[in-house]
């Protein structure tokens, strides 16, 4: 601790949880324990050319919101002062006692799940993030909205060697929205050339979605607003259909399945609608799979249209995913620091997290937003 120039710790906190307010405070380093390591979220070295600074990362998923401002009405919410935050890429600079990897000067990801106990039913079963112990990344736990994060040393995903430090930012969404989505096309036991719908596909988890997809060999029929077809193209989309270009959700199904010769053999819903889950039951090709990513807030309703008679006779599936391994984050990372996946963010400064929230609840977010957290 004593090589660390620095002195404190500024982090974002959720100042009134339920609302989407937040604040940024400056707390005192914390020095980690037996099986920790101290992690400095991701340090850019910029080119001489572009006025040299360092810029330190944290992406903001829409799971931090629904967190912060309680958008799912759970019964309990985070404390006043919680440090939100799960999506943070950077460098060891401390190991705690009997910590021999990482090494000191790796470059790692902190993930949603922050640790596992990697002894229960679930995770010898693979199913980490059901962990009967396991701690959240910025809920109960503190998050990456933080320079300094404390984190247990076998959780974090190294990151390959050679990642350039410009493209590391980039990187950070991985943590979350990359393994949510990469799981989640995993989950729809796909093959090269099959089709996959993706709902919300304009953001943060959509736009990865269909670059995985098109990792895997898939083709990709996105479905989003008009507005952003482009990114969508830009991320490999073969096909972009427009959820209001249509007067009746039937047409916008016939539309899918027409598209796509009979419709996709896997529909991955990024979205919080629950619009899109009644739209994506009824567009799945037979024996296909309806992945469940996003949660919509508010009232929970079943999926409309998702009858016993035809899950049976079209020998459909619905499963829920979320997040994954440490085994679906290394694939993932993998993929994206080879540059098979970029992730589309704009950078926006700590004290406008409140902003980035009130964004997000209004749609107007492309991509992903990454927090500067100098």
């Amino acid at each position: 601790m004593d090589a660390i120039q620095d002195k404190v710790n500024k982090a974002i906190i959720y100042s009134e949880p339920g609302t989407s307010a937040t604040e940024v405070i400056e707390l005192p380093l914390e020095a980690p324990g037996p099986g920790q390591v101290l992690v400095r979220m991701h340090v850019l070295r910029i080119p001489p050319f572009q006025h040299p600074k360092e810029m330190l990362y944290s992406g903001v998923c829409h799971t931090d919101y629904s967190i912060c401002t309680n958008a799912w009405k759970v019964p309990v919410m985070v404390a006043k002062g919680q440090i939100g935050g799960h999506e943070g890429i950077g460098e060891v600079v401390v190991c705690g006692p009997g910590v021999s990897h990482p090494t000191i000067g790796s470059k790692v990801g902190v993930k949603y799940i922050a640790s596992a106990c990697l002894s229960c039913r679930y995770c010898l079963l693979g199913m980490e993030s059901n962990c009967v112990a396991a701690k959240l990344s910025g809920s109960f736990h503190p998050g990456t909205f933080q320079q300094y994060c404390v984190a247990a040393a076998n959780y974090v995903t190294v990151l390959p060697e050679g990642v350039p430090d410009d493209e590391l930012a980039g990187l950070a969404p991985i943590m979350c929205a990359g393994i949510t989505v990469y799981t989640g096309l995993k989950h729809g036991n796909l093959r090269p050339g099959d089709w996959v719908a993706v709902s919300g596909a304009g953001g943060g988890l959509g736009h990865l979605a269909i670059q995985y997809a098109k990792a895997l060999g898939c083709r990709v029929v996105a479905l989003d607003v008009a507005e952003k077809n482009l990114l969508c193209t830009d991320a490999g989309a073969d096909e972009f259909v427009d959820v209001f270009g249509f007067t009746q959700d039937t047409d916008l199904c016939r539309h899918v399945r027409e598209t796509t010769g009979g419709g996709p053999r896997a529909a991955l819903v990024c979205s919080s609608s629950n619009t899109a889950y009644s739209q994506a039951i009824q567009y799945l090709d037979t024996t296909g799979t309806l992945v469940c990513l996003g949660i919509p807030e508010g009232q929970q309703v079943p999926i409309q249209g998702a009858s016993v008679a035809l899950l049976v006779s079209r020998q459909l599936r619905i499963i829920g995913s979320k997040v994954g391994n440490r085994l679906d984050a290394n694939e993932c990372v993998y993929m994206a620091a080879r540059g098979a996946v970029k992730c589309h963010y704009q950078l926006r400064k700590m004290n406008e997290l409140t902003q980035v929230f009130n964004d997000m609840e209004e749609g107007k977010i492309l991509g992903r937003v990454v927090i500067d957290l100098r």
